[in-house]
């Protein structure tokens, strides 16, 4: 097998996408079961949110560090690593008869997704170098992230529904076999990197419970309040130490993260208009499945199955439309015309009204969210990745997902704390449920649109453009100037 083999590659590709998707899957899957697992294992409803925060805060601390380590050991070693481990401790959550086995076995599957998701994108810049072929596989890979999500609903509705809880879960064990069976034949043999320096302990350290102690802090902010003494505490904590963490990388000679990386443009923009996006897209799918739930009273199944039209469009743009567009315009137009449809299709969600008709009042805004998102995905994680050197792929590939982590995070739990908000106003004035709950998703809907239409000035006023995409567009690739 070689890189050079055309079909070797896609089936490569198409396994690395098959781990990240059985990795998205599982942030959301478990959330159409949190009722039948609280009543199996007898969870009390603020002990039941760490089947879900145990998850994310290995995954979301373990990113960079992850990403790290593959460009150190081989991204291939360190994915197969991930997916190893992260299908095992599937297998134990599925046999879970206990609150703490699950959750601890929650806390090693969010570690071994978070190694696994940080040098996916390495491999795949590894494994395609001619732009067209590049922009296409990002297409392909950005779609199953911000897609699969909608699918671990609909598939957690129907497992749940039709088996057990302990499906979402053990459903993982054959499809995890299969990605390392497949991984170990398609994926390309690590080169012999010359390993210099050792790692950086302190910072790995720093950095850790720096990302860490912010998502525990973000997940439970509503619960707490943002202004008690114990979320304040924690965020000035996490905020110490990435101080700390930055401190040390100005210093050691060989360190996780190297400072200058941050010095080329598109890696800083992409990575920054990463978090007001992923923002965006966590306001779209949460408050709007929120709304067809609480409010229009669809089933969990049926909100899974409302998402399909964004994701079906969102599928064609990734894998067709949107490779094209990015060899034809560069990278800036698609990704701020993707980012302004998104933004424009969330102004219109902030006007949904009470008895809201879905083909009328959700399906335009979900039509062009699909569009924007399909768009836009391909040209930022290709600013994400194209300028680093290979040696740094897997720390690029850990940065931009740990940005779409904590963006997501903390666009999710500020969106949801001012909806609340807005809601409890509204009931006090005497609203009903359903029209106070209508409108704290409209302040919401119209707050991630802000975020959508920062993220687009950003991305299409400070990225750096690539040179000639015409020509790229007839086969040659475009070329980056230097940062």
């Amino acid at each position: 097998m070689t890189i050079a083999d055309n079909r070797t590659r896609w089936l490569a590709l198409y396994t690395l996408t098959l781990g990240s998707l059985m990795i998205v899957l599982d942030v959301t899957v478990v959330n159409v079961a949190l009722p039948s697992i609280k009543e199996d294992l007898g969870f009390t409803d603020s002990s039941l949110a760490w089947v879900v925060n145990a998850y994310l805060l290995t995954y979301g601390g373990f990113l960079l560090l992850g990403g790290r380590l593959g460009d150190l050991y081989g991204h291939r070693r360190l994915f197969l690593a991930g997916i190893m481990l992260f299908t095992v401790a599937s297998l134990v959550c599925g046999v879970s008869t206990t609150q703490g086995m699950l959750i601890g076995a929650r806390t090693v599957q969010g570690l071994g997704g978070a190694v696994a998701s940080a040098v996916s994108l390495s491999l795949m810049m590894t494994l395609f170098t001619e732009q067209g072929e590049r922009a296409k596989a990002m297409g392909i890979f950005g779609f199953v992230a911000s897609g699969g999500g909608t699918l671990g609903v609909v598939l957690g509705g129907v497992l749940t529904d039709a088996i057990n809880w302990h499906w979402i879960f053990l459903v993982n064990f054959p499809i995890g076999i299969l990605v390392v069976v497949l991984a170990l034949r398609l994926l390309p043999a690590d080169a012999k990197a010359e390993r210099q320096g050792r790692i950086d302990i302190a910072g790995a350290v720093t950095v850790t419970a720096s990302l860490m102690i912010a998502v525990y802090a973000i997940v439970n902010g509503n619960k707490n309040g943002w202004t008690s003494a114990e979320t304040l505490g924690l965020l000035g904590a996490a905020l110490a130490l990435m101080v700390a963490f930055l401190v040390i990388e100005s210093r050691v000679g060989s360190p996780l993260v190297p400072l200058r990386l941050f010095k080329l443009r598109n890696v800083a923009v992409s990575n920054v208009t990463g978090i007001f996006w992923a923002a965006t897209m966590f306001a779209f799918f949460f408050l709007s499945a929120l709304y067809l739930q609480l409010v229009l009273g669809y089933s969990p199944l049926e909100v899974g199955l409302a998402f399909l039209p964004a994701n079906i469009i969102m599928g064609a743009f990734s894998i067709g439309l949107s490779a094209k567009l990015v060899m034809r315009f560069g990278l800036r137009k698609p990704l701020g015309v993707g980012l302004t449809l998104a933004a424009i299709g969330l102004l219109l969600f902030a006007r949904l009204p009470v008895d809201g008709n879905f083909v009328v009042d959700v399906l335009p805004s979900m039509i062009l969210i699909g569009i924007g998102a399909g768009t836009a995905f391909n040209p930022l994680l290709l600013a994400a990745m194209g300028d680093v050197e290979p040696t740094e792929a897997g720390l690029a590939s850990g940065l931009v997902n740990t940005s779409f982590m904590m963006g997501g995070a903390l666009g999710l739990a500020v969106l949801a704390s001012v909806a609340a908000s807005r809601t409890d106003t509204l009931e006090a004035a005497g609203k009903s449920t359903a029209e106070a709950l209508t409108g704290g998703y409209h302040v919401a809907f119209l707050i991630g649109a802000i975020f959508a239409l920062t993220a687009a000035a950003l991305g299409a006023g400070l990225l750096r453009p690539a040179e000639q995409p015409a020509e790229a567009a007839h086969g040659a690739p475009a070329a980056e100037p230097a940062s």
